[in-house]
């Protein structure tokens, strides 16, 4: 397993791609004749297809399966009411669980959570900045990050992320197989909403008027992930600030 070194975590941060970059083995699957395009799915809600680059990807993964590891590793989250989420999880910078945050895996080993790296922190805003247009303003610091594994029949239901006092957007970037992501409305889990596929190196941001929307994701796409990530199954990181100090 490759090391995360200091130099490839910056690579992640300062490197990526341009949104309308082409990679071949991301941009243009099978069968589409044009690039997918930046999408505003509602207003505060943007799609950037292809954000992260085959290179960054790798990176990214690596860095999760560093992350992945014990103390306070990947772990399969309950719910009060004694169900289990299907995609298992890892926390940086506080550790969630349902409904709060924590700075050991209450829900876990009981260890320390793992520090959120700067360099993850900057690629949030870099990531707002990209689906937005402009980045957030010099107070706003991701701090806090969820790590979720999917495999072919995990499945995340509705929710909202409500346990953030901060309105800062939500960054999500995903990896691996694809997925329906289903964005729904801020008032109930029903319709309306719309489905999105999400592929590996897709950013998806939302904030603003839908930043507590309900939001989930219906179906992974096993085997669709791309043949050189060495990955098989789905990772998502999503990047929220806490607001919580």
């Amino acid at each position: 397993m490759m090391e995360v070194t200091e130099e490839v975590a910056e690579q992640v941060a300062e490197g990526v791609e341009h949104p309308d970059a082409q990679h071949p083995d991301t941009q243009h699957p099978a069968g589409e004749l044009f690039p997918r395009e930046r999408a505003e799915i509602v207003p505060g809600a943007v799609h950037v297809p292809d954000w992260l680059g085959p290179g960054r990807q790798r990176e990214l993964v690596e860095a999760c399966r560093e992350w992945a590891r014990p103390p306070a590793g990947l772990r399969t989250v309950r719910t009060p009411g004694g169900g289990t989420m299907s995609a298992r999880q890892v926390c940086l910078g506080l550790h969630w669980y349902p409904y709060g945050y924590a700075p050991t895996a209450v829900d876990g080993d009981g260890t320390p959570v793992k520090a959120m790296p700067d360099w993850l922190a900057r690629l949030g805003r870099s990531a707002v900045a990209a689906a937005y247009g402009q980045a957030p303003g010099p107070g706003v610091a991701y701090d806090i990050a969820l790590v979720n594994f999917y495999e072919g029949d995990s499945r995340m239901g509705m929710h909202r992320d409500a346990e953030e006092r901060s309105e800062a957007p939500v960054v999500s970037l995903s990896l691996g197989d694809s997925c329906l992501f289903r964005f729904g409305n801020t008032a109930s889990r029903g319709r309306p909403y719309r489905d999105v596929e999400l592929r590996s190196g897709d950013l998806f941001v939302f904030g603003g008027p839908v930043r507590r929307a309900f939001h989930g994701v219906p179906k992974v796409l096993p085997g669709t992930a791309p043949p050189g990530l060495g990955l098989t199954g789905r990772l998502n990181i999503t990047l929220r600030v806490g607001g919580l100090g």
